[in-house]
């Protein structure tokens, strides 16, 4: 069975209320049909990067975050993974402000994970960085996994 690696903003559609923006709703609506769908035909994890983003916030909103993940596996942000951030970070492919993004990542790609799934399309689901974020894995001795959206990821 093929991994996944859930980020923050897959668990934030989820729960938050639908948006008047019509992109932004098309998206909750596609996370929601493969969260209910597709989800049980991959092995799901997280860290504790994506418990630390989603823990923040309004705490209602936070509560219901943190409930979504309750049954999915949580992956060590271990030094390998530490490591990899900088080495992503220093080498210019993602910013220091992003560094939590960086981390999503580094994490996914030491732990083997086939998939990132991921809206964050500013620093991840972004071809320009994925580019240079792979060549930054491969440089360390890792392949990085597919880096995409639950749009990409909803199968044939």
């Amino acid at each position: 069975m093929e991994s996944v690696y859930i980020e923050t903003t897959i668990i934030s559609y989820l729960v938050s209320r639908p948006s008047r923006d019509i992109l932004v709703a098309a998206h909750q609506q596609t996370t929601f049909e493969w969260w209910d769908v597709r989800r049980h035909e991959f092995e799901c994890y997280i860290s504790q990067v994506v418990i630390d983003e989603i823990a923040a916030g309004d705490s209602e909103a936070a509560k219901k975050r943190m409930k979504e993940i309750e049954d999915i596996p949580v992956l060590e942000v271990n030094k390998e993974a530490e490591v990899l951030t900088e080495a992503i970070i220093q080498g210019g492919a993602i910013p220091q402000r992003a560094v939590r993004d960086a981390a999503h990542i580094a994490v996914a790609t030491v732990n083997g994970i086939d998939y990132l799934l991921t809206w964050n399309c500013r620093h991840l689901a972004n071809a320009q960085i994925i580019r240079k974020v792979s060549l930054v894995c491969n440089a360390q001795g890792y392949s990085m996994p597919v880096i995409c959206t639950p749009e990409e990821l909803m199968g044939g």
